[in-house]
């Protein structure tokens, strides 16, 4: 790596650190460690769920995605764009005011806890299980990324690079919690965003323009421009689902309830979809012109190796940009990782400490004391996730595609009806939160477990969080209709939670 861009690098970090620290001597109490004492602005909350929400993903699993089957992959980023609508849309408010009326509940295992009024603590023990379970593989797609790019970058080996990423990344969320995240996402968001708008226009330019680019892809495979060649239906439908999965993503969820009014939210919804349907439109475009740019025929000279898909955004940066330039735009990949990683190592960090050690063990807890239990929570959620990162051959997109399965069934329904149906029990919440969580995990290993495949029998094609999603809803609308009727003061709770907050 050039000097100027190690310099434009190593800056990027010091900052982010910075922050970290300032962060750390403003957070006083759990609440302002896990949800920023719900101050956070339109503008705030809608880079940091968009930062927090994309990764290294956007970066690298999709702009790798695209080149290698070309725009037929696009219908992952269409499916995203309805869902992130449809969240900010319908779910954003209520649950703002939801989770203030239920005792203003700062986690989503609380929120469910107090919705339901569920005294055996069973919802907020099997909600926090599931986000222990499924932000280990979510934060571990980070630290792969991490990995790549340290690899990449460095020249380090991939567990070298693992591990200096981690440390990076870790650091500065065990410090500063929420409020670091969200003023560091900011800058992240916008980084992103910069970097995705920058790099598709110059290699469009260095691969000869529009036209020239359509024709070396073309050439290379005519599949690779049209977005319905080879679909099938199952296929199609299961890209479109990843837009099922922002209705349970605990990450994302929690800057609604971090939003200090809602007047703020047509405001972060507005800047929030401009943001990712832009930086998406970038990402797809800096994979489709990596087909052009590395081929026989173009300047890049031959294809990227086996595995090597994931790196397109990487190499581009390195070879299309002056050292100082590319120092900036590699840094917007560790910003990608970091605002997602961080988001998620908070929330599994407030699971261990507001769920199971004051929930369970310790409900006279301090307020220090707590915030340090979710500093350990952060420490030792990132060993396990790191363990699962170890295996170099690990891919960006599948591990965000299991997680984001889970946790979009396990939560997703649960969420909706919970916010919208008043005749919904806690026996309907668990029977869903169980149901569509492990119906993914079911689904996804049918092969490896009762050697089922999708050649034999196509419908088990489908993203899992289909099936996931389908059989939670119906567990949680039959199970609550047998069981009796919530209490008056339930029914109460969910009628204050439609009135405006003044």
């Amino acid at each position: 790596m050039n000097d100027a861009t190690l310099i434009t690098f190593i800056v990027y970090l010091v900052g982010m650190m910075v922050v970290g620290i300032i962060a750390y001597r403003v957070t006083k109490d759990l609440s302002d460690y896990v949800l920023g004492g719900r101050r956070l602005g339109g503008t705030v909350a809608a880079l940091s769920a968009g930062a927090s929400d994309m990764s290294s993903w956007l970066l690298l699993g999709l702009p790798g995605a695209i080149y290698l089957g070309g725009m037929g992959e696009i219908w992952i980023a269409v499916g995203l764009s309805i869902g992130a609508f449809l969240n900010w849309q319908f779910m954003a408010s209520r649950l703002r005011k939801y989770t203030e009326v239920a005792k203003d509940s700062i986690t989503l295992p609380d929120f469910f806890e107090n919705r339901f009024h569920d005294q055996s603590r069973m919802l907020r023990v099997v909600s926090a299980l599931v986000i222990l379970v499924f932000f280990a593989f979510y934060t571990s797609s980070g630290l792969v990324g991490g990995a790549l790019l340290f690899e990449a970058s460095f020249g380090m080996s991939y567990t070298q690079a693992l591990w200096v990423g981690a440390v990076v990344i870790i650091s500065y969320t065990f410090l500063g919690g929420f409020l670091a995240v969200s003023w560091t996402d900011v800058f992240q968001g916008t980084m992103m965003f910069l970097a995705l708008i920058i790099i598709p226009i110059v290699a469009i330019r260095e691969v000869g323009g529009w036209g020239e680019a359509i024709d070396t892809i073309g050439s290379i495979d005519p599949s690779y421009l049209d977005a319905f060649q080879g679909a099938t239906f199952i296929g199609v439908v299961s890209l479109l689902a990843w837009g099922l999965g922002y209705f349970g993503q605990p990450h994302i969820i929690v800057r609604f309830m971090a939003v200090k009014s809602l007047n703020e939210i047509p405001k972060a919804r507005f800047i929030g979809m401009s943001w990712m349907i832009l930086s998406l439109f970038g990402a797809i475009f800096t994979g489709f012109f990596a087909i052009a740019y590395f081929s026989a025929n173009g300047p890049g000279g031959a294809p990227l190796p086996d595995g090597g898909h994931e790196t397109a955004f990487i190499l581009f940066s390195q070879l299309l940009f002056n050292p100082w330039v590319a120092g900036f735009l590699l840094a917007a990949i560790l910003a990608a990782i970091m605002s997602t990683i961080d988001s998620q190592l908070l929330v599994s960090s407030s699971a261990l400490a507001e769920d199971f050690y004051k929930g369970l063990l310790r409900k006279n807890a301090s307020p220090k004391e707590l915030i340090w239990v979710g500093r350990i929570g952060v420490l030792v959620i990132s060993l396990i996730a790191i363990g699962l990162a170890y295996n170099p051959e690990s891919s960006v997109l599948d591990l965000v595609s299991y997680a984001w399965a889970g946790f979009g069934a396990a939560f997703g329904p649960v969420l909706l009806l919970a916010l919208f149906w008043k005749r919904m029990t806690r026996n309907g919440a668990l029977a869903g939160m169980i149901v569509g969580g492990i119906t993914v995990v079911v689904w996804a290993e049918l092969d490896r477990w009762f050697n089922l495949t999708a050649e034999q029998y196509p419908i088990l094609g489908l993203y899992e969080i289909v099936p996931g999603f389908i059989l939670a809803g119906i567990a949680i609308i039959v199970v609550s209709l047998i069981d009796k009727e919530p209490s008056k003061e339930i029914q109460e709770e969910f009628e204050q939670a439609k009135t405006p907050i003044i």
